[in-house]
């Protein structure tokens, strides 16, 4: 394993010119000061990816994939931060003198290495159990539910015996010991024993985008509880960040993604020539899933359970695509429970058929919302209107959001002019600082309660790489400790570093000093984020204002939460009081 200094990123990113590179690998064409072009991380037909020269950097509006030229690299060619140094190093006739890694490094990237080989080690004993004399129950299952033995093979799904400790022993005469055995959540480990986590289960390898084995799901045989289990969280695998078939439903040609529950039901359905089904991770679907799918497609077709849990489900994740830009449409699949219900029952071209018939998810939450409330009572008719003007907030774009209340208002007989002041008397309730939309990456280690914050952090940060004077201002107002969670407050020490050392700001040097694709990108978003163009002058001076103050109350009570020290605790307060004096912090959008 290496390592590079800051200065050779820096050398390798100056002499690798974003427009050049992503132009060899898409096609560019001038638009203003950037360069716009087809994003190659999501299917689209109108260009929505832009290069911008003068900061080194990328983002596309339709998927929210943005980053530095080696976060571009990356990700297209799926390299590691390593082999993305070396090819444009290569590219650009630099020899890089490979640096040690520091200690620490080397022993976490050596122990992510042993945990992918060891469940490899383990995937490879389920499935041979699987298919022995042993594993005869868990392979009769598997036939009994019109499994394949291609099929099978094909997702490597195996069987853990009814012993609670093969597993362990195996890998134990293996030459692993009980330290990095721990790491893999698949034992127990009491004081004078160890168990195998899973036995007794139908076992599914769950894999990575590269298909590597990351973790494991297992079903028992049997009534035993819970009927499924998984993995727990490790240095390798994040529920929230994957999804079952991910690693095939991306290789396909397929301009949607069938998403379902269940294992079973992505199994059935890439049987029955469906390769493009996906599913989350014993868990309720995440935002980071909806971002991960927003880079292989436009549109999920949402086959969650057709029962009351499996509504809710729906309900749930269709903000979080809609949030992310996806398209999302229900596939009804009555009298039938699930996919694999369907395809048993009445096949692959019906199910086809149900897929072409899918309802606009749009429709889909109304028409349930319109059951909660009797039509012929004009008090729950009222609350009817106001539920469906809530709703249709959801849209931002004014256009998108105007042929919905069109079409919803004809299609329940509503009064178009009635439910159309309800929209705007509730869209002027907002504020004008939104809150933080769905979050496009996964490796923020911001918490649920936090990630509003978060979008705040971002807004700021922008603001002051547009309007560099800004800084004097504002930092002594918010310092970079008042950034909480990474990679927010690294990211703001390194933008008032430059800014204080009287440097030219560099977005994508500061994005460069990160090696992870996805952190990069998060990094990449914070200096790409604005308030409504349509804003004039004084509210946009009211807005930032608004934003620092917001901050700054957050950091404040963060701080006073930790705090126990009696004195301390009294000049953070002080120190909230001064925020209500406005003309002492007022912040003015005038250069000096």
């Amino acid at each position: 394993m290496s390592w590079y200094t800051e200065e050779q990123i820096e050398e390798v990113r100056i002499s690798n010119d974003i427009v050049n590179v992503i132009g060899s690998y898409i096609k560019l064409k001038r638009s203003g000061s950037s360069y716009t072009g087809l994003c190659p991380f999501h299917n689209e037909k109108t260009p929505s990816f832009s290069v911008n020269p003068a900061r080194q950097i990328y983002k596309c509006f339709g998927c929210g994939a943005s980053g530095s030229v080696i976060t571009f690299v990356m990700e297209y060619e799926n390299y590691t931060f390593q082999e993305t140094m070396e090819a444009l190093a290569e590219r650009a006739g630099i020899t890089l003198e490979k640096q040690s890694a520091s200690t620490a490094y080397k022993e976490q990237q050596n122990i992510k290495m042993q945990l992918l080989e060891i469940n490899r080690k383990a995937a490879s004993y389920y499935y041979a159990k699987l298919k022995s004399q042993q594993g005869r129950t868990g392979y009769s299952y598997l036939l009994s539910r019109g499994l394949s033995d291609d099929t099978i093979r094909h997702f490597g799904l195996g069987y853990a015996g009814q012993g609670g400790g093969g597993l362990y022993s195996y890998l134990k005469h293996e030459g692993y010991n009980d330290d990095i055995l721990k790491e893999t959540g698949l034992f127990k480990m009491e004081e004078r024993s160890v168990y195998d986590k899973f036995f007794n289960r139908i076992i599914f390898p769950i894999m990575d985008a590269n298909s590597r084995v990351i973790g494991f799901g297992g079903r028992v045989m049997g009534d035993a509880k819970p009927k499924y289990l998984n993995s727990p969280e490790t240095k390798l695998f994040d529920k929230s960040r994957n999804l079952f078939g991910l690693n095939y439903a991306r290789l396909g040609k397929n301009k949607n993604i069938i998403l379902c529950e269940g294992y079973m039901d992505v199994i059935a359905l890439h049987q029955a020539g469906f390769t493009n089904a996906v599913a989350s991770l014993g868990t309720a679907f995440t935002v980071q899933q909806a971002g991960i799918i927003k880079r292989y497609a436009d549109e999920v077709l949402l086959t969650y359970d057709s029962d009351t849990a499996g509504r809710k489900a729906a309900l749930r994740a269709i903000p979080m695509l809609r949030e992310a830009g996806i398209n999302a449409r229900i596939v009804h699949m009555e009298p039938y429970k699930d996919p694999d219900e369907f395809i048993k029952e009445m096949g692959a071209d019906v199910f086809r058929q149900r897929m072409d018939e899918a309802e606009n998810s749009f429709y889909f939450e109304i028409g349930l919302a319109r059951k909660e409330y009797e039509a012929d009572d004009p008090e729950q008719n009222t609350k009817f209107y106001h539920a469906v003007a809530k709703k249709l907030l959801d849209f931002e774009d004014k256009v998108q959001r105007e042929n919905y209340l069109e079409a919803v208002a004809a299609k329940y007989s509503l009064r178009r002019d009635d439910l159309k002041n309800l929209v705007v008397r509730y869209g002027n309730l907002m504020p004008v600082i939104q809150t933080e939309k769905s979050q496009k990456t996964a490796g923020r280690n911001i918490k649920t309660e936090d990630r509003g914050i978060s979008y705040s952090y971002k807004l700021l940060l922008s603001i002051i790489i547009e309007r560099p004077y800004l800084y004097n201002q504002i930092k002594n107002i918010i310092k970079a400790e008042d950034y909480f969670g990474e990679p927010y407050r690294q990211a703001a020490q390194m933008l008032y570093g430059q800014l204080e050392s009287g440097e030219a700001v560099v977005p994508a040097r500061i994005i460069n000093h990160f090696t992870e694709a996805d952190i990069q990108n998060t990094v990449a978003d914070m200096f790409q984020t604005g308030f409504d163009a349509d804003m004039d002058g004084m509210e946009l001076e009211k807005a930032l204002n608004d934003l620092v103050i917001r901050i700054k109350e957050y950091s404040i009570d963060k701080r006073t939460r930790e705090l126990t020290d009696i004195n301390e605790l009294k000049g953070l307060i002080q120190e909230k009081k001064a925020l209500q004096t406005p003309a002492k912090l007022h912040i003015y959008l005038k250069d000096g």
